[in-house]
């Protein structure tokens, strides 16, 4: 059992789960803002032993230092890599803290956005129709880049749709194989489609201007990534033609000054937030606490 618990920011568990949390502490502290800055948090965490977050505060190295008593952060949202977390995982690693993530938990409303919105796009709900005239998903070419568990689950639902799929990932994958599911290089992937659905990692960038020149004119680009999947000055040029981007949050697009582009479609919320990823959320995070003090 931890000392002390400290939510530093509000880490969006159901509220049987923050019950359940002080079962694993002498004492619990839940934060309901987010802290300005590094002095903030480390004011927070005082003496405690555990720590949690979730994604829209930073626990640095600089603030890790002046807080000794923590050895678990539990990270209330989605754990990738080192590279792509809101905690200096290296810095931990070295200090022995115990840091544990989650996955896949609001995969399944982000899939369900992307079928909502080409839909509407392609038989012009709301609009005009892409083609011109209302047409199906069946036998539209796909391009998925990144076929993870998300791009996955993007991938067989269009699928079940009559898509055809390509994808580009760091290896070939048997699975996607034996779906029939092609393995392309990247800018033949991005020539090829008519649509293409990014689904990287935090800050993971690989549409340069190379590639949105492979990528060619008259597409449609989805980023379903917590932050843009390409450089912003070739996709500020690429958007500027008869092109159309959708992302979910500002984060995906980067940034409010585009989202007044007539070619962007952005909802300006994450469509993973739903209460059914809540309460997967906050399974998961109990799991991990279980896990650590087991």
């Amino acid at each position: 059992m931890f000392k002390k618990l400290v939510a530093i920011e509000p880490v969006s568990l159901i509220p049987s789960a923050e019950k359940k949390l002080y079962s694993f502490a002498k004492e619990v502290i839940m934060y309901d803002d987010i802290p300005t800055d590094d002095n903030e948090i480390v004011s927070r965490i005082g003496d405690a032993d555990a720590v949690l977050l979730s994604y829209t505060s930073r626990l640095t190295r600089q603030a890790l230092e002046r807080c000794p008593n923590v050895n678990y952060i539990g990270m209330c949202c989605s754990l990738y890599s080192p590279e792509s977390a809101n905690v200096d995982i290296l810095y931990a690693n070295e200090r022995g803290i115990t840091v544990t993530g989650i996955r896949d938990y609001g995969d399944e409303g982000v899939v369900e956005y992307v079928i909502s919105e080409l839909v509407r796009c392609l038989h012009g709900f709301g609009q005009e129709p892409w083609d011109g005239m209302p047409r199906e998903i069946t036998g539209l070419k796909v391009g998925i880049v990144g076929l993870g568990k998300l791009g996955g689950m993007i991938a067989d639902a269009l699928t079940f749709f009559g898509a055809e799929i390509m994808y580009y990932a760091r290896s070939e994958k048997q699975e996607a194989k034996a779906k029939g599911y092609r393995f392309l290089p990247l800018k033949e992937l991005l020539n090829q489609s008519e649509m293409v659905c990014c689904c990287l990692n935090k800050n993971t960038v690989l549409l340069h201007g190379e590639e949105f020149k492979a990528l060619g004119n008259r597409k449609i680009l989805f980023n379903t990534g917590l932050s843009p999947a390409w450089a912003e000055k070739p996709f500020i040029k690429w958007i500027e033609q008869d092109n159309l981007c959708f992302c979910d949050s500002t984060g995906a697009l980067g940034g409010d000054h585009l989202l007044s582009h007539p070619h962007v479609r952005c909802m300006e919320t994450s469509t993973g937030r739903t209460r059914q990823a809540f309460d997967r959320l906050s399974e998961k995070v109990l799991a991990n606490l279980s896990e650590y003090n087991r």
